[in-house]
């Protein structure tokens, strides 16, 4: 569906879809990640620490560190533009599509916007409004719930809420992590994977980490990627000893979620483990952490440590059946039948 066909639906239909993800710098740059580095990491959701004690830590410390390395990764991935960013706007636009197929004019139109680095959440939900959209669906591209994720975009929402007069009726997507299409899109991805390339009969369930301390505090994340495990497990089939979890992308010195992924992959090396189909579920999009750290960087820690086979599946991206179950979620969201 062209631009224009999407603007019109705006004003026919009244209702509109607001895909948030994380966000990427701006360009594979030590500048551009710099900038990336301090507006993700002052959000006292993602870290939670008082800012007289964090912010000469993370400029004086963490970001003259960082950033070079981190730019080095991204230059490694990047082919025009952000992986993330790329993926996001094709699954905006495969939803785009796939909701005028199901509803014609009365089809939401279907925005994006990124935590950090624009487009700005609040920038959009403005346009949003001013073309005419009275009831959004907002809708964070974060199956399993965090604060550090979802809730971060949930208060740029009311940010836009205390700033504004007039408001649209707001629907808020908690998490979809136990949602039977994303679980079947999970184990299709899965399963197509082999289909191709063949089995190494063990697939290592990778989730995004968060600091142990967040879960006392009463954060779901770790429960729901549980959850979501044992429902790819057992739509796969799986035994006990044909799957793993772990979670990656630990950074500072506490203690997050375990087992991490880099001492599990170790783990299974060492122990004979000859191969291992990695596949990361908390991830809508492939993005640094999958395409570099996972793909990459852990593919080499196992082949260091006696591995033979390491495959990485790719994140669900714009899959057809990843497209639809975002659908049902947002027509379910905006009673939308």
């Amino acid at each position: 569906m062209s631009s224009d066909a999407a603007q019109a639906l705006t004003s026919s239909s009244g209702t509109g879809v607001l895909l948030v993800n994380l966000g990427t710098p701006r360009a594979p740059t030590p500048a551009a990640v710099r900038d990336f580095l301090a507006e993700f990491l002052s959000d006292r959701r993602v870290v939670e620490l008082p800012a007289l004690l964090w912010q000469p830590i993370l400029r004086g410390i963490v970001i003259p560190l960082r950033s070079a390395r981190v730019a080095h990764a991204y230059e490694s991935i990047w082919d025009g533009d952000s992986p993330l960013r790329v993926v996001s706007e094709r699954q905006r636009a495969a939803l785009q599509q796939r909701l005028f197929e199901d509803l014609g004019e009365r089809a939401p139109v279907v925005h994006l916007a990124m935590s950090y680095q624009g487009p700005v959440i609040t920038d959009v939900l403005r346009e949003m409004l001013a073309s005419g959209v009275q009831r959004v669906c907002v809708l964070p591209l974060y199956p399993q719930y965090s604060a550090t994720t979802t809730a971060a975009v949930f208060d740029q929402v009311a940010r836009f809420i205390k700033e504004s007069r007039a408001l649209p009726h707001f629907a808020l997507v908690r998490d979809y992590h136990d949602h039977p299409g994303y679980i079947e899109a999970l184990a299709a991805s899965v399963r197509d994977y082999r289909a191709e390339h063949g089995s190494t009969g063990h697939l290592l369930l990778s989730f995004h980490g968060i600091p142990e301390v967040n879960v006392r505090k009463g954060d779901p994340y770790q429960q729901q990627c549980l959850r979501t495990g044992e429902l790819l497990a057992e739509a796969l089939g799986l035994g006990a000893g044909e799957w793993t979890l772990s979670f990656q992308s630990r950074f500072g010195r506490q203690k997050w979620l375990e087992p991490y992924t880099d001492e599990t992959l170790r783990r299974l090396a060492r122990e004979g483990v000859k191969g291992v189909d990695v596949i990361c579920p908390a991830f809508s999009a492939d993005c640094l952490e999958t395409l570099e750290e996972m793909a990459i960087a852990n593919r080499e820690l196992f082949e260091e440590n006696g591995g033979v086979e390491y495959r990485y599946i790719p994140c669900l991206n714009d899959r057809p059946d990843h497209v639809s179950m975002l659908a049902s979620v947002a027509r379910q969201a905006l009673a939308l039948g």
